[in-house]
């Protein structure tokens, strides 16, 4: 939590994935992926206010149910247009700065969370991220702006991948824009997680699902796992080998 500044987390997250169908709903170790993205970013002591920003499509109805019994606050845009639909979800909410979470990474960082807003505060950035130079496992970060640089993004962006991925018209047009990138040996003390770019976990593919099913069966967590006993453990049992080949 920031004195004086709301933080508005917005998860994106909808079923119709064209590679893995009805992915937020899947199950790891019991509760949907959806579940636990919500309590990972909750868990985050930067973020006043979780919002999942889902389409206002009747098969997303099922989103925005299980986000509210997460206890999430929800908001129904563009299925298409996610840029609006974040941004929607973000000035609804009178977020100050936004933290812009999607929702096929169940093992995003709430470290990374609180480090970016952290960063964006103190340095008086646009845009913090870890997309300059990539360190971490792909993909457990996150992306942090101010609501005035996104008011400014969300006018400017006319071409269809900056609508639909969000935030590209940042890093297409850095001259316009404080960036600063957050790096693994910034974050995490211990050694092994740091440059660990070999290490793939989102949820595009069926491989992904597996992955992500093994560490959640196979770790021992309470609320929510730790990063250092997830990477540990896809070490242990060389877990990289069933995704290493998806891009």
């Amino acid at each position: 939590m920031t004195d004086d500044l709301t933080t508005v987390a917005c998860i994106q997250a909808r079923m119709g994935s064209s590679r893995l169908p009805g992915k937020m709903m899947l199950p790891l170790d019991g509760p949907h992926v959806l579940e636990h993205d919500v309590r990972r970013v909750a868990a985050a002591d930067s973020v006043d206010e979780v919002v999942v920003a889902t389409s206002d499509e009747q098969q997303d109805d099922i989103v925005a149910r299980y986000a509210a019994s997460e206890g999430a606050s929800v908001y129904r845009g563009s299925e298409d247009d996610v840029l609006s639909r974040m941004y929607e979800a973000a000035r609804e909410h009178d977020a100050d700065i936004v933290v812009r979470v999607t929702g096929d990474n169940p093992l995003v960082s709430p470290e990374f969370i609180d480090r970016s807003v952290q960063e964006l505060v103190a340095r008086g950035s646009d845009c913090v991220s870890a997309r300059l130079k990539q360190t971490f496992p792909y993909e457990i970060t996150t992306e942090t702006f101010t609501f005035d640089s996104f008011e400014t993004v969300e006018a400017a962006s006319d071409q269809p991948h900056q609508r639909e991925h969000v935030t590209p018209y940042y890093y297409e047009h850095p001259d316009e824009f404080d960036l600063y990138n957050v790096t693994s040996d910034q974050l995490f003390n211990e050694e092994f997680l740091h440059d660990r770019t070999d290490i793939r976990l989102t949820l595009d593919e069926a491989d992904d699902y597996e992955v992500f099913r093994r560490i959640y069966e196979g770790v021992e967590y309470d609320e929510i796992i730790d990063m250092a006993d997830a990477v540990r453990y896809v070490d242990t049992e060389r877990l990289v080998e069933i995704n290493q080949h998806l891009q």
